[in-house]
């Protein structure tokens, strides 16, 4: 099953609306609020790779207060 952690940065103030979107997504596992470069860091859990790529391209990239995403890829989950 292939894990990704996406590192989300969203519009000034919009953190925790983001954050509410991002649970109702299936797939989403988590989403946590940080400091530092991003907003948001959310963990991410799909059958297959292109489940993975939809749910990061077709429903976390179309949020509305979300500027910008990166996706990082677990090689291997214990």
């Amino acid at each position: 099953m292939p894990v990704a952690f996406v590192l989300i940065n969203t519009e000034i103030g919009a953190m925790e609306e983001v954050i509410k979107a991002l649970r109702k997504i299936g797939g989403v596992e988590e989403a946590y609020g940080v400091y530092g470069v991003y907003d948001i860091v959310a963990k991410i859990k799909a059958k297959s790779m292109d489940q993975l790529k939809e749910v990061v391209t077709w429903n976390i990239r179309r949020i509305n207060q979300v500027r910008s995403t990166l996706t990082m890829i677990v090689i291997e989950e214990k």
